[in-house]
């Protein structure tokens, strides 16, 4: 009986030998091994009922089995189970990845939460891969191989967009990481992520950039850049100075004229249906690159994140880049009033009144309710295009913030199935919508003015800004399909959305583009 457990504990240890020489790397590896910095993101669910218990995804489970369930005993050796959005690293485990980090999915039984209004499995996958390859990013590794979890698409979106940093400017930069499909066939799925993805970094990238290197001329610039690859679907044209005044837009050049800079009123064409005819669905976004609040001039304090107030063109130029790269069957077209809103001695003055491009008389009592403005005149050109929808986007009021912080886009809108279209979207994006009320309650209070047919603030100033903000705007539209989105709360990030990094944000670009989608596919 001896002689047996003798001879099987030493066939063991030759087991256990051949699976580390053919399987595992050891701690010895060599120098051109560690050089190469190749990583791997694997996921792993809550098993019901059970404290500690795991269930690995499908890739992780196979990679398991290659390694004669080495990764299983060391996940049981680690410490107590993974829950959601933990993560553990492993080293030397397998030849080919010196570190393979497992990531906490929460319960696998879980989807569409209507307290939470999202797909609460894809939020998991998002914020679990994400916080996985951010731990690979700050080991330098330079290639992820990330596990589909049985969402490729939002693994996708995890993977880019938690290794977005803003670093253009800084001499130590981040490692750059690529990233591609692990373990799964879903590729279309992982590739629509991944575009997905990128199409908010670009407004991210847009977003936190000085306004010293995003004027109006360079975001255009920009835009236009990035539609380059493109170019077969898509037509962009830059208005000048002389244009907007030829269009009567008193509105916009009323901001415009304070700052040395010009404006520009981009216009962004794409034409993705096989129905040339087919009634465009048209965007809207505020462009204001640098919003100092003109000569009702804001406090110091935190004036510099107003480099993003053009965060509405930001995700509504990035919405069509992303469009075309999905090259989605439906005609967008986007309009962008750019321009600063500066003090000096040709800026606007508290009292003034400007007459919008559609006749309206407006007086202005605050400049630094300048969104609105900008926005009257690109709705009023909106129109003549005879759009299927409107919807404008724009970082217009602090209000929003207060009401909704940044846990949603506030949405006011005319049209309850144009509504329902965003709040669909957004609950696959994860970048939720919150429906807001657009009462003629408000609507009184703008148009109870003193010199003009409107003022640019409420009769009762803070109270509800959001709403009589919105409803400043609706006193530009015809349109029966007609959305606001007030991004204001939703402009940055601090630590609310784990898988976005403290900065500015891109939301809601990933919302817009499948509400794009939507509309592409409901014919």
């Amino acid at each position: 009986m001896f002689v047996q457990q003798v001879t099987m504990l030493a066939v063991r240890k030759a087991v256990r030998t051949a699976v580390r020489k053919h399987f595992c790397r050891s701690f010895s590896a060599s120098q051109t091994q560690l050089q190469e910095r190749k990583g791997l993101v694997l996921g792993s669910f809550e098993k019901e009922g059970e404290e500690s218990g795991l269930h690995l995804t499908e890739s992780a489970a196979s990679f398991d089995q290659f390694l004669s369930g080495k990764l299983s005993d060391l996940l049981h050796i680690a410490g107590p189970g993974l829950k959601k959005g933990k993560s553990r690293v492993f080293y030397g485990i397998h030849q080919d990845f010196p570190c393979v980090a497992v990531v906490g999915l929460g319960k696998d039984t879980t989807g569409v939460c209507g307290a939470e209004n999202w797909d609460t499995r894809k939020e998991n996958i998002r914020q679990a891969v994400s916080a996985g390859c951010r731990l690979l990013q700050e080991l330098e590794v330079s290639h992820i191989e990330v596990d589909g979890c049985g969402d490729a698409q939002s693994a996708a979106e995890g993977a880019a967009l938690g290794l977005f940093h803003y670093d253009q400017l800084k001499s130590k930069k981040k490692t750059k990481v690529t990233t591609q499909l692990h373990g799964s066939s879903d590729t279309d799925g992982w590739r629509k992520g991944a575009v997905y993805a990128e199409g908010q970094n670009l407004a991210r990238l847009l977003m936190e950039a000085p306004a010293n290197h995003i004027t109006p001329t360079a975001f255009a610039s920009t835009i236009e850049e990035k539609l380059v690859p493109h170019a077969e679907w898509v037509t962009i044209k830059k208005r000048s100075q002389a244009w907007i005044e030829e269009q009567q837009m008193g509105a916009f050049l009323s901001v415009a004229k304070g700052s040395e800079e010009p404006p520009v009123f981009l216009e962004l064409h794409y034409n993705g249906s096989p129905d040339s005819k087919q009634p465009p669905l048209l965007l809207v976004g505020k462009g204001i690159t640098f919003d100092s609040g003109g000569i009702s001039l804001k406090p110091s304090l935190s004036m510099d994140a107003m480099r993003a107030d053009m965060g509405g063109a930001a995700t509504v130029c990035a919405s069509i880049v992303t469009a075309a790269a999905l090259k989605l069957p439906v005609n967008i077209i986007g309009l962008t009033p750019l321009c600063e809103n500066m003090p000096s001695g040709k800026a606007t003055k508290p009292g003034d009144v400007v007459r919008a491009k559609n006749g309206k008389t407006i007086q202005v009592d605050n400049t630094d309710a300048e969104g609105r403005l900008v926005l009257a005149d690109a709705l009023c050109y909106a129109h003549s295009f005879n759009p299927r929808v409107i919807v404008n986007v724009a970082t217009l009021t602090g209000a929003m913030d207060v009401a909704l912080g940044s846990a949603a886009t506030g949405v006011f809108t005319n049209s309850d199935w144009l509504w329902e279209q965003l709040h669909k979207a957004s609950v696959v994006t994860g970048d939720r919508v919150w429906r807001m009320p657009l009462f003629q309650h408000y609507s009184k209070q703008v148009t109870d003015s003193q010199l003009a047919d409107l003022n640019n603030i409420g009769k009762y100033s803070r109270s509800g800004g959001a709403c009589t903000a919105a409803a400043f705007l609706k006193e530009f539209v015809t349109a029966p399909h007609w959305a606001h989105l007030d991004i204001a709360g939703v402009m940055s990030n601090k630590d609310e959305i784990p898988y976005l990094k403290k900065g500015m944000s891109g939301r809601p670009t990933r919302t817009l583009v499948e509400f794009s989608a939507g509309l592409a596919h409901s014919g």
